[in-house]
């Protein structure tokens, strides 16, 4: 059986120094391109594959990046299982590793991400699910410890806002897009069906079916809140209905809340939902798609730059734009 390749091995076909081929697999952006070049291919020529625990000693880094599990809640609760998914993919594509923890609460997860700070098992974190309140931030920046927010930093003040690094899918654009075509397809009594309020992503998603009524010179029509879960939903819209409520249509914060809403109004009635998950397409509802892979490759932009190890004090900040996937 012949040995693996080496460092040496891979500086000797690129004929370059073996440091050249250490900063091209750990400092790309300070090599040339065209020697990058030929160091990539040299190999993918050997089939080279650097040792990770060596790695690891030399650089003091463990090339992972800690993430929570959380219970998937409602229907589109699946949707942080595709962001995983797609996240594991592109970390995987530049070397790194991504570690899951599950937590009862945020106050158990701040103890699990202390814990795997000081045990230097992780380079920095990806935070899901990001609320009003939410302390983990300040917890990790008045650490220095590295991480990126899949979700805008909600509620906190501006100056704090604009230094934290977050990925987010517009989901005011969303809902906006959504109306808007509802619109102009000539349903004018649109209906909104969300959560209550503060609700960082909910409170976005119901000013863009308020922006695109605005535009349409249209008062804010029925509006609705319950908790994300399908007999809630279904329970409002019907009382709401029984109580005189006109719509013709209803754009709703999630899947969960359109399956609700269809529940209660029937297939007649036009219904669009948010996250698009397999629930909506199987029963051909209307909702808005995140660009999941997209929101994964952003995160790990600003959290590792174009290099392969993890930014000291990452920045920036990535609004993306999502799309409505409709069906008759």
């Amino acid at each position: 059986m012949s040995q693996p390749a080496t460092v040496a091995d891979v500086a000797a076909v690129a004929g370059v120094s073996r440091q050249t081929v250490s900063n091209a697999l750990n400092r790309p952006e300070v090599v040339r391109p065209d020697t990058l070049d030929r160091v990539r291919s040299a190999i993918e020529t050997l089939g080279y594959r650097p040792h990770a625990s060596a790695r690891r000693l030399r650089t003091r880094q463990s090339s992972t990046l800690g993430v929570r599990l959380e219970p998937v809640h409602g229907i589109s609760g699946a949707v942080l299982d595709r962001f995983l998914h797609a996240l594991v993919e592109h970390a995987d594509a530049r070397g790194m590793r991504i570690l899951l923890f599950t937590a009862r609460d945020v106050d158990d997860e701040l103890t699990h991400i202390e814990r795997l700070v000081e045990g230097s098992d992780v380079d920095g974190f990806v935070l899901t699910s990001t609320f009003h309140g939410d302390p983990r931030p300040g917890w990790l920046a008045d650490r220095d410890v590295p991480f990126v927010l899949f979700g805008r930093p909600w509620g906190q003040s501006a100056e704090r806002a604009e230094v934290l690094p977050w990925v987010d899918v517009d989901g005011r654009a969303g809902l906006r897009a959504a109306t808007a075509h509802l619109l102009e397809a000539g349903y004018r009594r649109i209906g909104f069906l969300g959560w209550p309020s503060p609700s960082g992503q909910g409170d976005e998603r119901r000013h863009g079916w308020q922006d695109a009524l605005a535009a349409a010179g249209l008062p804010d029509q029925v509006q609705l809140v319950c908790e994300d879960d399908v007999s809630a939903a279904t329970e409002v819209v019907t009382r709401a209905v029984a109580d005189g409520a006109a719509v013709d249509a209803v754009v709703c914060a999630s899947d969960t809340l359109a399956l609700g809403a269809r529940f209660a109004l029937g297939p007649d009635v036009p219904v669009v939902g948010y996250d698009d998950t397999p629930v909506a397409e199987a029963l051909g509802i209307s909702s808005v798609e995140q660009p999941l892979g997209d929101a994964a490759a952003a995160a790990l932009d600003l959290l590792m730059g174009t290099g392969r190890s993890v930014l000291p004090a990452p920045t920036g900040h990535r609004l993306l734009e999502p799309t409505v996937v409709w069906r008759p």
